[in-house]
This record gives C-alpha cells, structure tokens and sequence, in this order.
C-alpha cells in the first residue's frame, strides 16, 4: 500500500519535514465524500535525536491545520451532541460502554467502525452507551469524526458515566498502523499517532480498568504487552512487526474487521473462540491471496473471567447476517 508505506517511512523513520505539496488542501469532492490525501505526511516528532523524537511520538502527537472554522464549530457540536446522550451506568449492573472509531478519511474505515458499532452494541447489550466517531463513508456525515483528541475526550466522558469497579470499555478502532501506534489522518487537515504509551497513559489517569480493546491496523501488535494487564482482553489485526491487509478506500471491510466483526462476533460464542475465528479466517484468506501472514495477538488476562462471562451471558442467542461485501472478494 503505498500511502502507508509513505507514512511508516515518514513517521517511523524520523524523517525529515517533508516539503509540502503545491496547491491548496484537499477538501470532499461534494456532498458526504471523504476528503482525499494529497499533501505529503508532515514530520510530527520534535527533537534533534532519534530519542528525543521517539519521546514526541510517544506523547500522542497530532495537528490540525487548515481546517475552516465552521467546520471546527460543527464538529464540536456534533462531539457535544453525541456524548450528551450517554447514558450513566446502571447502579448494580454490568454495563458496556462501546466506543467504535475510525482514525483515517479513506471511507473503508468509516463504513467499518459504523457497523462495528452496531455489532459490539447488540453483543454487549450497549443501547445507549455506545459512541461511533467517524467521518463520511460517501453515503453519510452526520458523526462526529475520529481524531485522537475526539477519543481522548470521549473516554474521559465515559469515565465519568460508567463504575470503574464494575463497568467495561468495549473499544474498537480501525486505521493504517505503523511501529509507533495507531496513525490519525484525515485528507490533509489531520495528521497524528497514537501510541502505546499515550493510550496506556489515558486509561491509566481515567481509571478505566476492564476493558476490551480491538485493534485494526498494520503493525498494531505494538499495544499487546504495553496495555496488557489482569482486566484487558486485547485482539489486535497484526503482529508488532507485520501489516494486515483489506484497506482500500473502496472496500467495505479490512480483513480483520471483516473475520472478526462481520463474522465471528456477529455469533454467540465467547470472545476467545471469536478471536480464534477471526485468526483462522484471516490466514485463509491471506494464503489463497499469497500474502505474509499478519499474524493476529490476542492476549486476555487472568481477571478477565471474573467478569466476562456475566457481560457475554446476555449476548442475543441468534447470530446476525454479514454485510457489506467481503474483505476478500473486494481486495
């Protein structure tokens, strides 16, 4: 792929400010179109050593620029409007908050994270306290769009709705990955990485304790030993040093997103055997297109049963259809 490839070598490499592109931004090309990337992925870490760069990185880094201000005004609305309607957690009951964010334009991830949401909501009997975050998948844009501050915010909402001592985070993000973490990127007026640390960094100071994190993206095994812990339950697309495979603009779903939202978790089994699913499908599909393994983490820790079981035990008895067409049909 090679925008990705362009991103990992300007972003994992240190690589010098790029010179920008001529001409203005990108912008949609009408009504509920994505916005395309064209100016050249801009330098994000600051200091003169490899070191003092890689601690910019791990501090989350993003910008915006270029973004017209009713644009900015509309997005805070929406992002207000959306965690305005959340609702509190339910006293003495298991509840499961869903966030489902899409961290790039390109309108595959947009089209993933809005059915991921209805997926994870129906598994986790989350009607009302699930949060979709994405920008316009050519047929829609009324949400409010995924950026790192836009998640950060929104589990900082979550936080003050939910029991930390009883309540679980159900997380789904899908995006181009690279070695530092989750890469943002929206046409080219958001750029950003999200790493291990930072993210660790953000549940840690919100006290967000048993969560379910999904993780689709190339390189997105970086999380697994960063974030791991009694109560994390971690599926990631990929291992630290692989890519996984699926994101062309035009598809529906990437190939995890496909194996594990669109299928194994769309049926009601635990999340270990849908994790083992969504593994085996994916290394089908990867070896009918002779393509290297992504090799798929997944890491639940011990504490994890204490509380698993209750939240999977109301899980809707009957499975869901697939939608979409699939990943390995589109690629």
């Amino acid at each position: 792929m090679t925008r990705l490839a362009m991103i990992a070598g300007l972003i994992g490499l240190f690589a010098a400010v790029p010179t920008a592109a001529q001409g203005t931004l990108s912008q949609p090309a009408g009504p509920n179109q994505p916005p395309e990337h064209v100016a050249p992925y801009p330098n994000l870490g600051s200091g003169k050593t490899r070191q003092e760069q890689r601690a910019s990185y791990d501090a989350g880094p993003q910008l915006q620029r270029g973004v017209p201000a009713r644009t900015m005004l509309e997005q805070r609305r929406r992002l207000d409007t959306a965690l305005s309607a959340l609702r509190s957690e339910r006293g003495a009951y298991l509840d499961a908050y869903v966030v489902s964010i899409a961290l790039d334009s390109d309108p595959v991830f947009a089209r993933e994270a809005r059915e991921a949401a209805k997926v994870l909501e129906r598994r986790y009997d989350a009607k009302g306290r699930t949060l979709t975050l994405a920008g316009p998948d050519g047929e829609s844009d009324t949400l409010p769009h995924g950026s790192i501050d836009a998640l950060i915010v929104s589990l900082a909402r979550i936080a003050e709705l939910m029991d930390p001592e009883e309540d679980v985070l159900v997380l789904y993000t899908t995006s181009h990955g690279i070695d530092l973490g989750l890469a943002y990127h929206y046409g080219d007026n958001g750029y950003g990485v999200l790493s291990p640390a930072r993210f660790k960094a953000v549940l840690d100071e919100l006290g967000i304790k048993r969560r379910i994190l999904l993780l689709s993206a190339c390189f997105s095994g970086v999380f697994v030993d960063p974030l791991a812990s009694d109560d994390t339950a971690i599926l990631t697309a990929a291992a630290s040093n692989r890519s996984s495979f699926g994101c062309a603009p035009e598809n529906d779903w990437t190939f995890y997103g496909d194996a594990l939202i669109n299928n194994a978790l769309r049926s009601p089994q635990s999340l270990g055997d849908a994790a083992e699913e969504a593994m085996n499908l994916v290394a089908k599909w990867e070896v009918e297109k002779r393509l290297i393994a992504s090799v798929p983490q997944t890491r639940i820790g011990k504490g994890v049963s204490a509380w698993l079981p209750g939240l999977e035990e109301r899980m809707p008895k009957t499975a869901t259809s697939p939608v979409g067409r699939s990943a390995i049909s589109a690629d």
